[in-house]
């Protein structure tokens, strides 16, 4: 079993962008817009605002509170498209009730829409151009190609169906020529489908859901769920580590896994945004 190591892949290709923005003409800036009082959210704009700051991205902050109206956003959306300086605008998730993200999504410039949920650059993956996708499927295309997994002609599976992870994953993984069922919360005899998977690919929010007796003896597994243990401190994935890691071939751990990638490939995609932009 050969473990995924995605921070370790995630300092190298931090290393190649850092080298890309010294390169540039112009510093690579990012819009983050955080909305409502959502602990996990500050939290990961501060972890984005870190490694901006390493490598080299201006980022500017937005923080509106529980009460905050859409048209605000949208006017704010709506100047960002137009600064200069902004070659990256992202909407934190999740928001409050009465937010409508996917209105938000389609506001942002297809062109500095750097998390790839505009309605345009949705349309585009279908196609199979993956200019700008989302960061998180991205993560995990660049870990097969990091440690050799071949796609073409593979039987793949991923388990969930957001516009986050499920449903763009499914796509990245078609564009490169792999066969691929999508399982969700209605899909029938579960079991059955995943142990015919040569790749497993876990995004449902639930703590080691995922055990040795649903896979076959050396998939590839990648778990993209995190998850607090109970009532502990303590993090797990989607998947029963202990359980299938002495029958898969390769697996991601949790944390340390798909993790580190979703932020990296977020900084990669400011990166080309800004090339694109600017060339």
């Amino acid at each position: 079993m050969v473990l995924l190591d995605g921070k370790k892949v995630a300092n190298n290709l931090k290393k190649e962008i850092m080298e890309k923005v010294n390169k540039l003409d112009v510093k690579p800036g990012l819009a983050v817009i955080c909305i409502g009082e959502n602990s996990a959210s500050k939290l990961y704009v501060t972890l984005k605002h870190k490694i901006c700051e390493e490598i080299g991205i201006n980022i500017e902050e937005y923080f509106f509170d529980n009460h905050v109206q859409q048209n605000e956003l949208i006017e704010l959306i709506d100047r960002l498209n137009h600064e200069e300086t902004i070659h990256g605008i992202l909407v934190q998730s999740p928001v409050p009730y009465h937010i409508n993200i996917l209105e938000l999504f389609e506001k942002i410039a297809p062109e500095k829409d750097i998390d790839g949920f505009n309605p345009i650059n949705v349309g585009k993956l279908s196609q199979g151009l993956n200019e700008l996708a989302p960061c998180t499927p991205l993560g995990v295309m660049h870990l097969f190609k990091e440690y050799g997994i071949e796609l073409e002609g593979k039987n793949c599976v991923v388990i969930g169906r957001s516009n986050i992870v499920g449903r763009p994953m499914a796509q990245l993984l078609i564009n490169a020529n792999a066969t691929v069922t999508v399982c969700h919360s209605k899909t029938r005899n579960l079991a059955d489908i995943t142990k015919q998977a040569d790749i497993l690919i876990v995004a449902v929010g639930k703590a080691n859901f995922i055990t040795a007796d649903m896979i076959k003896d050396n998939a590839v597994i990648i778990d993209v769920g995190i998850n607090r243990k109970d009532d502990s401190k303590e993090i797990v994935g989607d998947v029963d580590f202990e359980s299938v890691k002495n029958k898969c071939s390769y697996i991601t751990p949790v944390p340390g896994g798909v993790g580190p990638m979703t932020i990296i490939m977020l900084m990669e995609n400011v990166v080309k945004a800004c090339e694109n932009i600017t060339k």
